[in-house]
């Protein structure tokens, strides 16, 4: 599977964004997705989680409520729509796949990896 996010840029504090993951290769609905970030001078984080079918997701307990994960299998896409966006949300965004779905998703255990997209708000 290979991974491509886009959707990011410099946004006020307070505005929404949406993500996106396109995946190549027809073992998209096969695999769980997920979105890690990494402010600099920090490590890779989770953020949110998404089963095969779309009907179980995770998130982090600091995005909860404001972050959304959903996924189009038939255009092989994720989606991340940040909502009420803060300043310490600033971070490089990745999409990640996995072959299965842990409750606890670590970057270690990730099966695929996308170049980033680059998420900036301002105050």
């Amino acid at each position: 599977v290979q991974l491509q996010a886009s959707g990011g840029g410099l946004v006020q504090a307070g505005g929404s964004l949406r993500l996106s993951c396109a995946a190549s290769g027809r073992t998209f609905s096969s695999v769980s997705m997920g979105w890690f970030r990494q402010a600099p001078g920090k490590e890779r984080e989770f953020v949110a989680a998404i089963n095969w079918s779309g009907d179980s997701t995770y998130y982090a307990d600091s995005v909860k409520g404001r972050f959304t994960i959903t996924r189009d299998n038939a255009k092989n896409t994720v989606y991340l729509q940040i909502n009420n966006l803060k300043p310490e949300d600033t971070a490089v965004y990745y999409c990640a796949a996995r072959r299965t779905f842990p409750f606890k998703w670590a970057p270690n255990g990730v099966d695929y990896w996308g170049k980033g997209t680059l998420v900036t708000v301002s105050s």
